[in-house]
């Protein structure tokens, strides 16, 4: 979508898209997730083949968290929460001149601090490894994680400003581009992974992550070109609108903040459960994320505009039914799924890794797996929850119930850890999830006044209903294959058996909630080709 595509106010500034540009946004990002996770599942099967779950992966796991901290708290979502709404008003102003003044600030100010950090970090990365993350390690671990977080910190640089180019992007309400962004950065980890990996072992994938960070960055240059951004050598710390951007950046900063230290307990915790425990965890992430970054996230992008929209004018009614509506579409969407991730867990993690794992390694990989499955439900709900409070302009509650999930996550963790391992750091962060999305609809529902709880439950038991049947087609029908001999055959049978299973599965799923009454299967298509039909764009997309 480009800014031509947009409805233009009187001066000429950006101004909000209609109804059919969101629907073709949302078809768009979903595009582009897929492909990007698509990309993603290459480099895990090439890496677990290749690695496995042993040191090695497990260094570079370790090696990550910091400079990925670094990327998450400076460049990522809190930015973006903070600067494309001041950024934004400038546009809608048509006072460019100033729009690219705070632009300029931004980058300047995000890239300084990010540059000061990342020296820090290089000369205190063998103590970071040792103290922090990975306190586990032996001394041969230990500075071969700090040789790989400084690579990696060489990325972090990169998407300081590259994270920023995505909200200039955004605000002139262009999507193309920023979207294609982490898909060139999973190419750049790609290529590392096909073609760095032997002549540099472990590290090539560490430039590989440098290289995707330089595609990520680039690709958005030709549309900054477009809109003409123009770029000053100045800080401007006595810039209002800065130290409002900062301002709207702390509370979300904080929040992003007790993400990453949820992660930095697990991988110390997983760090001291033996060899490969930190990889099965990131096994276990990893493909737990691909079904919620293209439902809970995709979605979250999309009501997050019109929560925000019916929030400025006062239609709590409006906030309600479309908060309402979103949470349908995660149960019947993420239930299912969260069944089939335990069932065809076990043979996806043979399918990827090829016989990189020894029998030890897929039961931890799998245990993961399994507790983060029950997870993505809460994850993906609270996508939408979370997005209900920042649309209030209230992004202190989210962070105070961050707060508290971090510290459930933390006492789970380690008690957890002590019985059932590496499984239970991924149950932990899933029931620490739980407990903050609980928190944030209690008082969402006394803030708005209700949620239409009874519409909630309804389709929630009907959801649990139909994948409870969809389970048993998947056990049914895996019996059946075994009785006809189809297991066991090579890399095409596995392929065939997995692909039969979750076709049935789907089918059974599909027609059960259908018998059950569960409309919103066929409603969420029905509405999203209406849209498309019904305002087709009026240039092609850039």
């Amino acid at each position: 979508m480009t800014e031509a595509e947009t409805i233009s106010t009187p001066n000429g500034a950006p101004a909000r898209p209609t109804t059919g540009q969101l629907a073709r946004s949302t078809v768009l990002l979903m595009v582009t997730f897929g492909l990007a996770k698509a990309i993603s599942l290459a480099q895990v099967f090439i890496i677990a083949n290749v690695f496995g779950a042993g040191a090695e992966w497990d260094a570079y796991i370790t090696a990550n968290r910091i400079p990925e901290l670094l990327v998450l708290l400076i460049g990522g979502g809190a930015l973006g929460y903070a600067f494309i709404p001041v950024f934004g008003g400038l546009l809608a102003q048509n006072d460019r001149d100033e729009a690219w003044r705070l632009a300029s600030h931004v980058i300047n100010t995000i890239f300084s601090v990010t540059a000061i950090l990342s020296v820090f970090a290089f000369l205190l990365a063998p103590w970071l490894v040792r103290t922090v993350v990975a306190p586990g390690f032996d001394e041969a671990q230990v500075a071969q994680t700090a040789s790989l977080m400084r690579i990696l910190l060489l990325s972090t640089l990169i998407f300081s400003v590259s994270g920023i180019f995505q909200g200039i992007l955004h605000s002139f309400n262009h999507f193309l581009l920023p979207a294609l962004a982490p898909i060139l950065f999973d190419v750049g980890i790609l290529f590392g992974v096909v073609f760095l990996t032997g002549p540099l072992g472990v590290y090539g994938i560490a430039w590989g992550a440098v290289l995707g960070a330089a595609l990520h960055f680039g690709i958005q240059v030709p549309g900054l070109i477009r809109y003409r951004m123009r770029w000053r050598l100045e800080w401007g710390l006595r810039d209002p609108r800065l130290r409002q951007v900062i301002q709207l950046m702390i509370p979300r900063l904080l929040g992003l903040g007790v993400v990453s230290f949820n992660f930095v307990v697990a991988n110390n915790v997983a760090s001291r459960l033996g060899p490969g425990s930190v990889s099965a965890f990131d096994w276990g992430w990893r493909l737990m994320q691909i079904p919620e970054t293209l439902l809970g996230s995709a979605m979250g992008f999309v009501i997050f505009p019109t929560l925000a929209a019916l929030s400025a004018l006062g239609d709590a009614r409006g906030k309600r039914e479309a908060m309402n509506g979103a949470l349908r579409f995660i149960f019947v969407a993420t239930i299912p799924s969260a069944v089939g991730l335990i069932l065809l867990g076990r043979p996806l993690i043979g399918l990827l890794e090829r016989g990189a794992f020894d029998a030890a390694a897929s039961d931890l990989v799998y245990s993961a797996l399994q507790y983060f499955a029950l997870g993505l439900i809460v994850h993906s709900m609270l996508e939408i929850v979370a997005r209900s409070f920042y649309a209030d302009k209230d992004t202190m509650t989210p962070l105070f119930a961050a707060v508290a999930a971090a510290l459930v996550n933390l006492v789970l963790a380690l008690t957890l850890s002590n019985t059932i391992g590496v499984g239970g750091l991924a149950l932990a962060n899933s029931a620490a999830v739980a407990v903050e999305v609980g928190v944030l609809l209690v008082l969402l529902r006394r803030r708005w006044q209700g949620l239409g709880e009874t519409g909630l439950l309804a389709t929630l038991a009907r959801t649990v209903l139909a994948s409870a049947a969809m389970g048993i087609g998947i056990l049914a029908a895996g019996a059946l294959l075994d009785a006809i001999g189809l297991v066991d055959g090579g890399l095409l049978l596995e392929v065939v058996r997995l692909g039969l299973l979750g076709v049935v599965g789907l089918a059974v799923y599909v027609i059960t909630a259908l018998l059950l009454g569960l409309h919103e299967i066929r409603d969420v298509a029905d509405r999203m080709l209406r849209r498309v039909r019904r305002e087709a764009p009026s240039v092609d997309a850039a």
